[in-house]
């Protein structure tokens, strides 16, 4: 950090805390040249990520929406608030951390299925007949038939 008065790169910081909203830190620094005394403020940098639709059009990223498609899916289930949040956690983790600006919704509906195949058959069924677009009664007995290949 450049300091404001003598222009030297070497500071160490005297005070920490977090702002009223609890969304940067100021921190109070003291120039090793000159020894005056500033302060700075250090906030996330929020990127917004762009979701590629199945049509190729893009929209902001929206947790809740992976939320209440889990909640439909799990509906009357044993699949508690909790874990469908750990699953939409999960997710967004995944995608935060690979420092991803654009993802496609496969990539996430797959997501979403792995996590909940690990929690609940029934669910993880009922979310991939909406999220694959099952036409008929075949293509929901071959997911069946997969999910108990897979055991």
């Amino acid at each position: 950090m450049k300091c404001p008065y003598c222009g030297y790169n070497e500071s160490k910081v005297v005070d920490s805390r977090s702002t009223e909203d609890d969304m940067s830190i100021r921190r109070r620094r003291e120039c090793l040249k000159c020894a005056k005394r500033y302060t700075t403020y250090e906030k996330i940098e929020n990127v917004p990520i762009l979701v590629i639709k199945k049509d190729m059009s893009r929209e902001y990223f929206e947790r809740s929406k992976i939320v209440n498609g889990l909640i439909k899916a799990c509906q009357k289930r044993p699949v508690s608030r909790n874990q469908i949040e750990s699953i939409a956690d999960e997710v967004e983790k995944c995608i935060n951390n690979q420092m991803l600006t654009e993802v496609k919704s496969e990539y996430i509906g797959e997501m979403i299925m792995e996590n909940l195949k690990k929690i609940d058959e029934v669910s993880y069924v009922r979310f991939a007949s909406v999220y694959r677009q099952f036409k008929d009664v075949n293509t929901f007995m071959e997911e069946i038939t997969r999910l108990k290949s897979s055991k």
